[in-house]
């Protein structure tokens, strides 16, 4: 079975994170300030320095990737929704050096920012919210 639920736009906000700031602590304290539960997020802009993650399939664990050096945002794109009663970002990124090579993963703490312009969307309708799944190992929608 696949699980969906409608849902319907209800707001959008648009801004930008502070210089220095950490990406993904900056885009999850606008949604808890602005009671954000449900919705997608984008962005773009540059990092100072960055750390990504890739999910380890056979280990059941992410891997990390640091990255200290200024990167560009190409693409950040994610979803918000509950965990353990809180918002939250689930965001995926790719970020490009001064050559045009490309880095992406998963976003996790420690992306500093230089420059990050957001488009939160908000959705209205059913809570989605993830919770443990045994077969992936990963907090998925139930």
């Amino acid at each position: 079975m696949t699980p969906y639920k409608k849902v319907k736009s209800d707001r959008i906000f648009m801004g930008r994170l502070g210089f220095g700031c950490d990406l993904l602590e900056g885009l999850t304290k606008v949604c808890t300030e602005q009671n954000i539960i449900l919705g997608r997020v984008e962005a773009i802009g540059a990092v100072k320095s960055a750390r990504i993650g890739f999910y380890n399939q056979q280990s059941r664990a992410y891997e990390h990737l640091s990255l200290d050096c200024p990167l560009e945002i190409t693409k950040l794109t994610g979803n918000v929704s509950l965990k353990e009663g809180a918002p939250f970002v689930h965001a995926h990124v790719t970020l490009a050096n001064n050559k045009g090579e490309c880095f992406g993963g998963h976003l996790v703490p420690g992306t500093t920012v230089f420059a990050c312009e957001f488009i939160l969307e908000v959705y209205d309708g059913a809570n989605l919210e993830r919770k443990f799944d045994n077969e992936t190992g990963l907090f998925l929608w139930s």
